[in-house]
């Protein structure tokens, strides 16, 4: 599961999350080494550290966190309450957890107290999605309402909201998750990954042509969303 995050295949239905999620998150791994020099790392939600080979040649140490048991994690606690001392980290990285999280508004608090003053923030989360609890699932946002979130909610010298893919490779996903959901119920599922293979090469090729399709403007589907926020 972890390589296939990294690198997912044209068949995966959320494709038009997890490709541009790698790519911005081994782009950004780099970028930060750059500005910051070997970096400490706090991976919020952490999982099985899906991300950690994209940053592991620039972190001076990759410390995880997450809510239940884990045993990849070295620290256990919520995005609401981290277990952590003030600035403690230069990176904070919270992938695809704020729409699974109790208080949105706490975590973003939270998440800017444990990053140092020239250190930013990582995050990642969804416009659109169907509904996958783990173990609730409560939140989406526009570009505009997650801005607002991490400007109101703690002090930061720049915060930048990102599509992650645009309105084609949205739709694209919602279709390709009925698909193989239906393909799940029929046994069929490697002739619906051919079709949901053809129906995310059509949407990227679709999105990559027509810039209104990207832009953040009314009428915009995004399936994701990438937030860096510089404390």
């Amino acid at each position: 599961m972890s390589d296939e995050r990294r690198n997912p295949p044209w068949s995966s239905p959320t494709y038009a999350v997890r490709a541009p999620l790698a790519r911005w998150l081994e782009a950004q791994a780099r970028e930060l080494h750059e500005r910051l020099g070997p970096y400490r790392l706090l991976d919020v939600g952490c999982g099985d550290k899906p991300y950690l080979p994209f940053f592991e040649p620039y972190v001076s140490e990759y410390v995880g966190v997450d809510v239940v048991d884990n045993p990849y994690a070295e620290l256990k606690g919520p995005v609401e309450a981290l277990p952590a001392e003030d600035g403690s980290f230069d990176v904070v990285l919270c992938a695809q957890v704020l729409e699974h999280c109790d208080d949105p508004a706490r975590a973003v608090t939270e998440l800017r107290r444990v990053t140092r003053p020239g250190g930013r923030v990582l995050a990642s989360t969804h416009g659109v999605m169907v509904f996958h609890p783990s173990p609730g699932d409560y939140w989406r946002w526009t570009h505009a309402g997650l801005e607002r979130l991490f400007l109101t909610n703690a002090a930061w010298s720049a915060v930048t909201v990102s599509p992650a893919s645009g309105t084609a490779a949205c739709l694209g996903m919602v279709t390709s998750l009925f698909i193989d959901l239906l393909a799940k119920r029929l046994h069929a599922r490697r002739p619906a990954g051919v079709l949901v293979a053809g129906i995310n090469r059509a949407a990227a090729g679709l999105d990559a042509h027509v810039p209104d399709l990207r832009a953040l403007r009314p009428g915009a589907l995004i399936a994701n969303y990438h937030v860096a926020a510089d404390a």
